[in-house]
């Protein structure tokens, strides 16, 4: 239960986005530039690294949306998100991304964790200084949205199954398709 009065039952950060719309459309594109934007990391690859810092966070409704975002576009599918998330330095990604998780870890702890070594170890894989910009970006983003998700206690639905639909919404979409769904 929430600890405030939503006026909706939607699901995680789409309740608080529908209780205050006139945050929600800015949080909605900063997600869509971050997540779909162009970039030289497919968009697969910045869901996981949202799934892999949420799960991080402990934050079940993001950890399993975003993975379910990342399973629709990544060859992978779910197997390879939950080996990412799991096990970074063994996951079935590329070098490159494995080193993009190592710095978005550190992101979670604190933003004076990420190390030289690391950035230098991203490099030597072949990140750019853009994507290793959007790596923290991302991971610090999303350290803020899932504070936002559970600290308002709002609802993760426990069925795996009940995320998809939503994936594929969002994959078609994107982020503000999604509250539109929902009456937003």
């Amino acid at each position: 239960m929430p600890h405030i009065s939503l006026n909706n039952d939607a699901p995680g950060i789409v309740g608080p986005m529908l209780y205050r719309p006139e945050t929600a459309a800015p949080l909605n594109d900063l997600t869509d530039l971050l997540l779909r934007g162009p970039s030289t990391l497919s968009r697969g690859e910045r869901e996981l690294i949202a799934a892999y810092v949420s799960r991080l966070n402990d934050c079940d409704f993001c950890g399993s949306i975003h993975g379910a975002v990342a399973a629709e576009q990544l060859p992978g599918g779910m197997e390879q998100v939950t080996g990412a998330c799991a096990s970074p330095e063994t996951a079935d990604v590329s070098p490159k991304v494995r080193k993009l998780l190592v710095i978005a870890a550190q992101v979670r702890e604190s933003g004076r964790a990420v190390t030289a070594e690391a950035v230098a170890a991203a490099r030597e894989v072949g990140a750019t200084d853009l994507e290793i910009h959007d790596t923290v970006l991302i991971a610090a983003a999303f350290c803020m949205f899932n504070r936002y998700v559970d600290g308002l206690a709002t609802l993760a639905p426990p069925d795996p199954g009940a995320y998809q639909p939503m994936a594929k919404q969002i994959v078609a979409e994107g982020y503000s398709g999604v509250i539109h769904a929902f009456g937003g």
